[in-house]
């Protein structure tokens, strides 16, 4: 074992980096990681989700991505901020509350640090953050950083579930700084109630079929028994966090921040921007295809649920979608026309003979509207 103090230097760069938690654990195989997401595979619960699911061999095996690797520092960004309001005279919509500011850049950079100063003593490092390479949830449980919530979020004790969380993979034989800590939820149940979508299946497992989370990321159609729970959201959804205990008894004893990114985005003003311009906002989420038409998608469910937007902006606006070259944009269009009261508009697709179009037009024809 090395001595205590490269631990507590360690420590020290990571906190001085911003990091609130820094955990050490082996870099053994997650084998019970590797078994359950070959279970929920096989069950059809990661729906089109890649990712870590994509070959559970390497994304539980810290050796895939470090010869020799030994262990693993974990680190834990706080993004507990608070949100502003949105802007007036906007159509809004919402957010996910991790990406309201470059929290993984910033995990990224302190995590940097830490793998810096231990290729200085010549040791392999390498920092793996929101990649496939490792469950990032599974090492920072394995270091003790936090335990398993029902929600499959990581709760830190006294701090909540508020966090970035990431990795330094290295061949330095580090120890671990605790054991992996108990189930803290006991009885609790809020975030299985709270779920608009009733994703939350069993303590702990999602069927990502029904997350909103993932299904604004999915490619496709948006799934229509899934729109109204939407609501305002493009990208995220923060209802399982928003109502656990820990979290809500945090802000209540010491009020967050308030975040100096922005929890809302114009959905016109989003709707109105070519490609290129969408990307260049916000190229940083995770976009299905890298292709603009599923933020624009997103986009029109939550303009579909908002209260009496603009009409002197949403009507020339639908009315261009709906001449889309996109199919996936026109239908979508319909949709959004129809809960919104303009189905004049439809007229411009009266004579489409795309599938998806029509079948949204029959949606829309039997349901009398979106809503």
């Amino acid at each position: 074992m090395p001595p205590d103090p490269i631990i507590d230097e360690l420590v020290e760069i990571g906190r001085a980096h911003g990091l609130e938690q820094v955990g050490f654990c082996s870099a053994d195989v997650f084998e019970e990681t590797r078994r359950t997401l070959h279970e929920r595979r096989d069950a059809g619960l990661h729906a089109t989700m890649q990712f870590t699911y994509r070959n559970p061999e390497r994304s539980t095996d810290p050796a895939r991505a470090v010869a020799g690797a030994r262990s693993i520092v974990v680190g834990a960004l706080s993004y507990r901020r608070r949100s502003t309001d949105p802007a007036a005279g906007t159509a809004p919509g919402r957010v996910g509350e991790y990406v309201w500011e470059p929290y993984y850049e910033r995990l990224r950079a302190a995590l940097g640090e830490i793998a810096e100063r231990l290729r200085r003593d010549g040791h392999r490092a390498l920092v793996l953050v929101d990649d496939n390479a490792l469950v990032d949830r599974a090492a920072a449980h394995r270091a003790g950083i936090g335990w398993w919530g029902k929600n499959s979020n990581l709760l830190v004790p006294g701090k909540g579930s508020r966090f970035a969380l990431g990795s330094v993979v290295t061949d330095a034989d580090l120890g671990a700084t605790s054991a992996p800590l108990a189930d803290g939820c006991g009885p609790c149940r809020r975030c299985i109630d709270s779920c608009p979508t009733g994703a939350i299946v069993a303590d702990g497992v999602i069927d990502a079929n029904r997350c909103l989370a993932w299904l604004v990321q999915a490619s496709g159609v948006f799934p229509v028994e899934y729109r109204r729970a939407l609501g305002d959201r493009i990208y995220g959804c923060d209802d399982c966090q928003a109502t656990c205990p820990p979290n809500v008894a945090l802000d209540r004893a010491d009020p967050a921040p308030v975040t100096a990114g922005s929890p809302f985005v114009d959905l016109v003003e989003l709707l109105e921007m070519d490609d290129e311009t969408l990307l260049d906002r916000y190229g940083v989420w995770y976009i299905a295809e890298r292709a603009p038409r599923y933020l624009r998608r997103n986009a029109l469910v939550a303009l579909a649920n908002a209260d009496a937007p603009p009409p002197e902006r949403v009507r020339p606006l639908l009315d261009r979608l709906l001449r889309s070259a996109d199919p996936i944009e026109r239908g979508h269009a319909v949709w959004a026309a129809a809960a919104l009261d303009h189905r004049d508009l439809l007229a411009a697709v009266a004579d489409d003979d795309d599938p998806l179009v029509q079948a949204e037009l029959a949606l829309v024809g039997r349901a009398g509207g979106g809503r």
